[in-house]
């Protein structure tokens, strides 16, 4: 493998993780609602924000694993991760604080992936960094 083959490898497989997580959690409020809409309850929030919350998932993960847009999909996924966090912010709960921090975590891939850019497999490569504001 060429060295300069790996880095791309790992930008792609980085992507493709994290990509993974949001389309699966669009997926898993599919199939199974109520443990979503339970958390938006206990935050006094209409039950009817699922929804919305399922398709920002679905594009955003699966434009992520497509390579569309990544720096600016990932600093907007970087944000609600940090904002979404805080409905897990249940410190009785060591299954909900676990998730609590892992949404940190994410936030930090996302942030990571922000400043990487999408690599060149991606549909639409984001330019370097140096060409921002130019």
């Amino acid at each position: 493998m060429r060295t300069e083959t790996w880095p791309e490898m790992a930008l792609l497989a980085g992507r493709l993780l994290i990509a993974v997580l949001f389309v699966g959690g669009a997926v898993q409020k599919i199939l199974s609602p109520a443990d979503a809409q339970a958390l938006l309850v206990m935050q006094g929030l209409s039950v009817a924000l699922i929804w919305p919350a399922l398709i920002f998932n679905m594009i955003t993960g699966l434009m992520l694993a497509l390579g569309l847009w990544v720096r600016p999909v990932a600093l907007v996924l970087a944000a609600y991760c940090g904002a979404t966090s805080f409905f897990h912010l249940i410190p009785d709960d060591p299954w909900q604080m676990s998730i609590f921090v892992k949404n940190w975590s994410i936030a930090g891939g996302c942030l990571a992936l922000a400043v990487a850019g999408s690599g060149r497999w991606a549909l639409r490569p984001d330019p370097p960094i140096a060409r921002w504001g130019h």
